[in-house]
This record gives C-alpha cells, structure tokens and sequence, in this order.
C-alpha cells in the first residue's frame, strides 16, 4: 500500500509543481528511462518467478542508470553519442522484451 501512496505523491507533485530538465542532463533522461524500465520489468519478473530481492532490484536499478548514462556520455565525449545511444536502447529494449514475454507467460500460461 505504501509504495501505491508513494506513486501517487509523486505523480501529483510531478504535475503540480512542472519541474524542467536541465539542457544538459536532456540526452541522458531518456537513455536513463528506459534503463529503469529494464529494471523495473525484470523486478516484476522475479517476483512472479518467487525470487524478487529488493536489495538486488535498488542495485539493479541503479546501476542501469548509471551504466547507461556512462556510455551515452562516453559516445557524446567521442563524438558517436547517436550510436552509442542506439546500442543502449537495442540491447535494453531485448532485455525489457523478453522480461514482458516471460511474465507473459507466467501470467497467461501461455
């Protein structure tokens, strides 16, 4: 219940008070998103599979981030920020897929 509450606090101070990424952090933010979505499905997963640690999920989600963050701006500092990018969201986006396949399956049985 508490995480619920959680959420909704954030969400309604999100809308209420409109914070503004900063110009800079602006090529970071979506490479950031998504690596959290990967942790985030990969959590959901795990609980499904009876195995969820939440210590594992805080380490997981921040490293992403962090990770991600990195190679985006090790490809801007080389000049290959797009592509580095790409990468990111490719190998991310499989690792998000098959997450969502397997509780897919473990929901629907099928």
């Amino acid at each position: 219940m508490i995480p619920v509450i959680g959420l909704v606090v954030g969400l309604g101070l999100g809308l209420l008070l409109d914070p503004s990424v900063p110009v800079w952090l602006q090529p970071y933010l979506p490479i950031a998103v998504i690596a959290a979505l990967d942790a985030v499905f990969g959590a959901v997963r795990a609980v499904l599979d009876g195995i969820f640690d939440d210590k594992v999920f805080v380490v997981s989600f921040l490293s992403n981030v962090v990770v991600a963050a990195f190679i985006v701006f090790l490809g801007d500092q080389l000049g290959v920020g797009a592509q580095l990018s790409t990468g990111v969201v490719v190998v991310l986006g499989v690792r998000i897929f098959s997450n969502v396949a397997s509780i897919r399956r473990h929901l629907f049985k099928a």
